[in-house]
């Protein structure tokens, strides 16, 4: 029987190994890059559907875009490294007076407030912002992230 032995170069070795020593230092800048490109996106619809199609005058304040955030990179149960786009709460109290019908003395927070133009309701169309913004930027996301690794091995 015949054998063959293939050693990889020492210097790529030791290359790999430094990488994984500082995976849990990269992979939370890396993901940051990515989830600042889509959370341009999204604020960009949400700015684009907020008081359109609408019956009575605007209303916006414009506190739910600037709620609109994005959390720092955080390991899952799992071992992943997440980021989540999504809104701060609470809203202001002098806006807790808006939806009563969802409970005596709740006001609407920010994520009810988005799932409503996002998902529409009796008498207010849909208005998406979310699911859009996810789809045309999933390559930018990639390649944002992509590059932001091709730097941070450049580093090591």
């Amino acid at each position: 029987m015949a054998k063959a032995s293939i050693q990889m170069p020492e210097d790529f070795l030791q290359a790999v190994s430094a990488l994984a020593d500082h995976t849990d230092e990269i992979m939370p800048r890396v993901l940051e890059a990515g989830g600042k490109i889509v959370l341009a996106r999204v604020r960009g619809n949400l700015r684009g559907v907020i008081g359109k199609r609408i019956k009575y005058k605007a209303r916006s304040t414009g506190e739910l875009e600037a709620a609109l955030g994005l959390s720092p990179a955080k390991l899952d149960k799992d071992g992943n490294f997440n980021v989540k786009i999504g809104f701060s709460e609470p809203r202001r109290q002098r806006d807790a007076g808006l939806n009563v019908a969802h409970g005596a003395g709740r006001g609407v927070t920010n994520a009810m407030l988005a799932n409503i133009i996002e998902h529409g309701k009796h008498g207010q169309p849909a208005k998406p912002f979310l699911k859009p913004a996810k789809t045309a930027s999933k390559a930018a996301c990639i390649a944002a992230m992509q590059e932001k690794l091709r730097e941070e091995i450049d580093r090591i």
